[in-house]
């Protein structure tokens, strides 16, 4: 295959799950939408196809980032360029991370092959890099960033493996988030693992728990259609009290949960894996105040619009 003729440049958004994580693994539908901020990746003309991979990351990451990137590209003919990544999102903290890398440069990949990166394309392609990174993903993430969206997803099993189906959830109203890290997070391998063992021990109770995320987040895709931010907020306040006694919050975690609350979120909560520590989402009619007075007093954030009408000028 004949090198790339011109650079090209892909992003890959970040995402927050608003309902459903942990249970999504089981088959219960999530919430998820997509960050203004994610992954750039850069393709240049090149004798071979490579990932130049980030200097940030460790031994281990950068030997899974090239074993995903091989997989990734052999599906598509291994055309010859040379792919550069540029993070914009913190590493592990619940945010997409590696979904918003995959799409990134599954969007590259497909232009340096000569093909259309379209969503469904663009997910193929990911979805194959996700599994390297985390085995067996729900896929929630990298169709989130694939369809830039917020969706309504639900994972399915189908004869040739698991799979997702994602609706759009469209909203008459903003929907935007204040994104606050808090502790040092447990590798999401750890956290999944815990809880699938207490799952396996004590199944009928898990099912319920389980079944009352899926509940919650059906309500709150309802909430979401009608504009009902207060209600969207309510759900996500119950679903943190049901993910704390799933056994996968913590004091830091909690902690940055209620400052959110005292500082006016209709609802707030941890997003992906939890654990010691993670991202916490916040919903606000107008975070930027809250973005400004958190920055101010040290703590990491970001505020990102996840759905709904967007003022003019405003970069979806």
């Amino acid at each position: 295959m004949t090198p790339a003729k011109n650079p090209l440049v892909a992003f890959g958004a970040g995402k927050v799950i608003l309902l459903g994580e942990h249970s999504v693994v089981y088959g219960y539908p999530a919430i998820a939408g997509p960050l203004s901020i994610g992954v750039v990746a850069r393709g240049v003309p090149s004798r071979s196809c490579v990932l130049d991979v980030p200097v940030t990351a460790d031994a281990a990451q950068k030997r899974m980032m090239r074993k995903a990137f091989a997989r990734a590209a052999r599906l598509v003919g291994e055309p010859k360029v040379k792919v550069t990544l540029e993070p914009q999102l913190p590493l592990s903290a619940g945010l997409g991370s590696s979904a918003a890398l995959a799409v990134a440069t599954s969007r590259v990949l497909l232009q340096a092959a000569g093909q259309a990166p379209t969503p469904k394309e663009t997910a193929r392609l990911a979805w194959e890099m996700e599994q390297e990174f985390h085995g067996t993903p729900s896929g929630v993430d990298h169709t989130t960033s694939a369809e830039e969206k917020l969706i309504l997803y639900r994972r399915v099993q189908a004869p040739s493996g698991a799979t997702g189906r994602a609706r759009e959830l469209k909203s008459p109203r903003p929907v935007s988030v204040v994104v606050a890290l808090a502790g040092a997070r447990s590798p999401t391998k750890l956290t999944v693992g815990a809880l699938r063992e207490r799952q396996a021990r004590w199944p009928e109770r898990y099912k319920r728990l389980f079944g009352q995320v899926g509940r919650l987040v059906t309500d709150a895709a309802k909430a979401v259609e009608a504009g009902d931010l207060e209600g969207l907020g309510d759900a996500m306040n119950v679903n943190q009290g049901l993910l704390n006694a799933l056994g996968l919050s913590s004091p830091a975690l909690e902690d940055m949960v209620f400052r959110l609350r005292s500082m006016g979120a209709l609802g707030a909560k941890f997003t992906g894996a939890g654990g010691d520590g993670g991202a916490v989402i916040g919903l606000f009619s107008e975070p930027e105040p809250v973005v400004a007075r958190l920055t101010r007093d040290g703590v990491r954030c970001f505020a990102s619009q996840l759905a709904g009408p967007r003022a003019q000028g405003d970069i979806p």
